[in-house]
């Protein structure tokens, strides 16, 4: 097993990703900017290593001082979390040039899942059910008219390197078309440097559904079901749980072993998430996400396994310590993502947080870095913690989901605690009866102007 591993990133991934290395007896070291100096990962890590500036792009953007920091404490392999440098194949392929193990998958399978319409392209090929769009890149505006007509009104426009809803716009008709391929493009080239786009048909009402995947270098492959991330605002999610409230244990089983065979046929390895729109009883593939979700912890709770773990074993060479039959869901799962904003505009509230107090007892997991005192930063994503609760079932999960939101405390900046306190007075959100455009209309008639 690997002696010693640097995490590249912060928060609260670099904190659960440590914590899992002392388990395993492994060495850890934090690699952060000058701005998380006083982070609670940089503090609990057997070592640490700083990596440049606050500026992202000075720090933990700047592969070659990450690649610095594994030869100057001798780390044997890098954790690179989520966000950041996690899902780009170039830095996975340095990585692995310097002698240095990357845990996650492939470059080239970064690659293939990069770019959209090649991801697209690749599980129609393997038997996943996809979108009904257009075959690869759309060019010309003639052409996209023409596939419009094929498919039938509305439909999306899409950046094939794009993420987070940048590059993204509904055409509701013929006339709305051409202009909304121009905003995807202007949008994608200015985020993405790339102004590719493809077409899509926009569904109505579907949920957004993603297959958890682990695999190792032996030939495993497994699922690990479903979550529903359905509560999203401008295309970010809010809340997830797990098992998905509209999903089938057939279904599950149907589309959890397409996904799985699909990803043994190109012998990926590691972590990945295949996403979905979902509705009427049909899978629709959208996209997959090569490396670790904000998300997993619902699928910890609900199956009783460590992912990033299991992460760390097959990134080594080690077979996963489950086999299929293994895994079956007990229980429900919800997490809800605690951000330093105003839970009414949205705004990023940085800060000094004055008094913490983090929520306890059955079933109840935090994942945070924060503590009385911690400043945060006002150079990165305004997460700062992730609630998640277990119970035997649904009601149970929401009824335990409503005693944890009370007895968490955070004061000095504004979160959005109070925005899931109002989610879930919601008889909706309750009944699990959402879909994707469900927050973002409630919002509106909450807040006009939203």
């Amino acid at each position: 097993m690997f002696n010693k591993i640097l995490i590249a990133n912060r928060g609260e991934i670099a904190l659960r990703i440590q914590r899992a290395c002392r388990e395993m007896g492994i060495t850890s070291v934090a690699a952060h900017s000058t701005a998380d100096v006083d982070a609670m990962h940089v503090r609990l890590a057997d070592e640490s290593v700083c990596i440049g500036p606050p500026r992202a792009a000075d720090s933990y953007l700047n592969i070659p001082a990450i690649i610095t920091a594994c030869e100057l404490t001798g780390a044997q392999a890098v954790h690179p979390g989520y966000g950041f440098l996690s899902e780009n194949a170039n830095f996975s392929r340095i990585v692995s040039e310097h002698d240095i193990a990357f845990i996650g998958p492939t470059a080239d399978h970064i690659t293939m899942m990069g770019d959209k319409i090649t991801a697209k392209e690749t599980m129609k090929r393997l038997g996943v059910p996809v979108v009904p769009g257009s075959d690869g890149a759309i060019t010309e505006d003639e052409e996209a008219m023409r596939v419009a007509e094929e498919i039938g009104y509305p439909v999306l426009v899409k950046a094939a390197s794009g993420g987070g809803g940048r590059g993204m716009k509904v055409a509701e008709s013929r006339a709305d078309l051409s202009n909304a391929l121009s905003t995807a493009r202007t949008e994608a080239k200015a985020g993405f440097g790339d102004e590719t786009v493809y077409l899509e048909k926009y569904l109505g009402k579907p949920r957004h559904i993603e297959i958890q995947i682990m695999a190792d270098s032996h030939g495993n492959v497994v699922h690990l079901g479903e979550r529903d991330c359905s509560l999203q605002r401008r295309h970010q999610k809010v809340l997830e749980e797990a098992p998905g409230p509209s999903i089938t244990q057939a279904e599950r089983d149907e589309i959890g072993m397409r996904c799985a065979n699909a990803l043994k046929e190109i012998g990926y390895l590691g972590a990945g998430t295949i996403e979905f729109l979902y509705e009427n009883g049909q899978f629709y593939f959208i996209e997959m996400n090569t490396r670790l979700q904000v998300e997993h912890p619902v699928t910890e709770m609900v199956y009783g396994v460590d992912l990033v773990r299991e992460q760390i074993r097959v990134a080594y060479g080690e077979e996963l310590s489950f086999k299929q039959e293994d895994l079956i869901p007990n229980g429900h799962a919800i997490e809800c993502r605690l951000n330093a904003e105003d839970p009414h505009t949205f705004a990023p509230s940085p800060g000094t947080i004055q008094r913490y107090h983090p929520p306890g007892g059955l079933g109840v997991r935090m994942d945070s870095g924060i503590y009385a005192g911690y400043r945060i930063p006002p150079y990165y994503d305004s997460l700062i913690g992730k609630l998640i609760v277990h119970g035997r079932d649904r009601p149970e999960c929401v009824a335990r989901l409503r005693r944890a939101l009370a007895e968490t405390i955070i004061d000095g900046v504004e979160t959005t605690v109070p925005l899931f306190h109002a989610l879930l007075d919601s008889p909706d959100v309750v009944n699990g009866d959402y879909d994707i455009h469900w927050l973002e209309h409630w919002l509106s008639a909450k807040l006009p102007g939203e």
